[in-house]
């Protein structure tokens, strides 16, 4: 297989930032529909929260750089089951903000070239997106840059005419909207209502969590930086210009909502300039949907990896990209597309609870790391004060939103998500207890079909051969000289957590390394505790490291991803990224 380039900080930025910067287009627009006069200050709010959230990402990922984000920050200190949840609440974040995306650029473009047909064109662009994603990371970072450079150009554009024409005409609309009666009745809701509609223009801060592995070394904790640096710019920026060229009844009036950038451009540069901005409008949109792809892959593959998804997912092609994951995802958002048909605003509640979800639950993985893995070495740390006002932000956008009226017609963000939440995280508790399911399956059918005995016996050798592989994966686990209570704890994970009935403990005894009696006694007391599990121990003359985990992993057979060790100490001489996926399981 071909080794793709990592990808630089100006790619990797620009891959997330396209999402997060496209939110420029429209959550101005809904901050001054909440909260009026006082948008542009919901909006460094938002900034405030972000900046905490740029050392709770840090944290984590520093301690954990591997794909998968939130899932990846509970997998390493929860059970699979509480992470499956974090990354059922990100496949549809990505899912809706994949749909709306595309839906949105597409209205754009139609808005220039009205005889476009807009549900045709949309699964078009989708199609074309995922294309490009198959033909790997690299090649889709190129076209995300010229995408990214292009809109910051055009708002910097924008913003040199706005200027202009505010010197020209001054800033007197800019007061007389100030002095306006409170949208919502007092102060205090508007900025409330306002805080919670502009935390959607954050969207997308996320996404750089879930491809971590493609980047450059040290790249990720920049692209935080760039991406609170351009969303802290442009969108209190937009609202100021908003609020100094037009009064607030026009902007909350429906036809701006969705146009409010092309409305501005015209009106301070002309219908060139609004032109401009359309196309850019619809090239950072499709970015956008080129970062849900990016972000699905890197997620899904990880959660395949550690046996949530079928083994099926993780199919590369000779770009590396995981072609089947992508394939399946551009399935699901054309399907959602033409269930909706065309009327994407029923996925906001998706978009909205699970996007503020994901960011509350990685929070809370930044708490837990800090309690159950605080020797892991990470290159920052955040505050707890910042850890917990930022958990309670998000807590207060997440519950504004919820209690938000939708449009008319439209049912509430809450049950909307629910219609959506509820059958995935069937499907991943189906996964994530499937022998219990098909050993339940296997008596239900003896249960029935017992009469017919040629036929029982049949399904009867067929399931148990697939409960037989699920269990026949060895698992391995590197120790040095633990004790029994902390070998326990390891068996207890297994039991609870994996599908098996092998377990090789291994160590190593180069180095002055030297295996006592206790050890021993301790492995084979361990061996009769829990008989279900087959325990071997196995003494190499070796150094532990990654050289040794890969040669073990080719010589075994066994994925390095199902090897433990316990969190280590400023003093361990590796990065967890250099040991290729290594489990951390006390």
């Amino acid at each position: 297989m071909k080794k793709h380039n990592k990808l630089s900080e100006l790619a990797s930025t620009a891959i997330c930032g396209n999402d997060i910067s496209s939110s420029v287009l429209y959550v101005s627009a809904l901050a001054i529909a909440f909260a009026g006069q006082y948008a542009w200050i919901t909006l460094l709010i938002v900034s405030l929260v972000l900046f905490l959230f740029r050392k709770i990402y840090g944290e984590v990922v520093g301690a954990l750089p591997l794909n998968g984000g939130a899932y990846n920050a509970l997998l390493n200190t929860t059970s699979k089951s509480v992470a499956s949840f974090a990354a059922t609440l990100t496949l549809l974040s990505y899912m809706a903000t994949a749909v709306i995306s595309a839906n949105e650029a597409i209205h754009y473009l139609h808005h220039l070239i009205p005889s476009i047909p807009i549900i045709i064109a949309t699964i078009v662009l989708l199609c074309m997106f995922g294309a490009l994603t198959i033909g790997g990371v690299s090649e889709s970072a190129k076209v995300a840059i010229g995408i990214f450079l292009f809109h910051l150009g055009s708002f910097l554009l924008l913003t040199g005419f706005i200027v202009f024409f505010l010197i020209s005409n001054g800033f007197d609309l800019f007061f007389q909207n100030w002095e306006m009666p409170t949208t919502g009745g007092s102060i205090t809701n508007a900025i409330f209502l306002g805080f919670a509609a502009s935390m959607l223009g954050v969207s997308g801060f996320e996404s750089s969590a879930n491809f971590v592995e493609e980047q450059q070394k040290g790249v990720f904790p920049k692209t935080l930086r760039n991406m609170w640096v351009v969303v802290s710019v442009i969108n209190p920026l937009t609202a100021i210009f908003a609020l100094a060229l037009f009064t607030l009844p026009v902007l909350q009036s429906p036809e701006y909502q969705n146009t409010l950038l092309i409305e501005m451009a015209s009106y301070a540069g002309g219908d060139w300039l609004a032109i401009i901005i359309g196309i850019d409008a619809f090239l950072v949109l499709s970015g956008a949907v080129l970062t849900s792809f990016v972000g699905v892959s890197g997620l899904l593959e990880r959660m395949a990896l550690d046996r949530i998804l079928p083994q099926f997912f993780l199919k590369k092609n000779k770009k590396g990209s995981s072609y089947r994951i992508i394939l399946v995802f551009l399935a699901l958002t054309i399907s959602v597309l033409l269930i909706t048909n065309g009327n994407v605003k029923l996925l906001a509640g998706v978009y909205t609870i699970s996007f503020l979800s994901v960011m509350t639950l990685f929070g809370i993985g930044n708490i837990l790391l800090k309690v159950k893995r605080n020797r892991l070495p990470r290159p920052e740390k955040a505050s707890w004060g910042a850890i917990i006002f930022a958990i309670i932000a998000v807590l207060v956008a997440l519950i504004g939103n919820i209690i938000m009226q939708p449009s008319e017609g439209v049912p509430s963000n809450l049950t909307v998500f629910l219609e959506y939440f509820i059958p995935s995280i069937l499907f991943i508790l189906v996964m994530l207890n499937r022998t219990i399911l098909l050993k339940f399956l296997l008596k239900l059918i003896h249960s029935v079909f017992d009469p017919f005995r040629n036929f029982v016996f049949k399904m009867d050798k067929k399931i148990l051969r697939i409960v037989h592989d699920i269990n026949s994966q060895e698992f391995v686990y590197f120790t040095k000289n633990d004790d029994v209570a902390t070998l326990n704890k390891v068996m207890l994970y297994i039991q609870k957590n994996e599908h098996t009935k092998n377990l090789k403990v291994v160590t190593a005894l180069k180095n002055g390394n030297a295996v006592t009696n206790e050890l021993r006694n301790d492995i084979d007391v361990i061996d009769r505790e829990y008989p279900k599990i087959k325990v071997e121990f196995i003494e190499l003359d070796d150094t532990f490291g990654p050289e040794l985990i890969n040669k073990l992993s080719k010589a075994w057979k066994i994925p390095i991803n199902f090897m433990f060790i316990a969190s280590p100490g400023d003093h361990f001489p590796y990065k967890v990224e250099d040991l290729g996926g290594v489990r951390l399981i006390i």
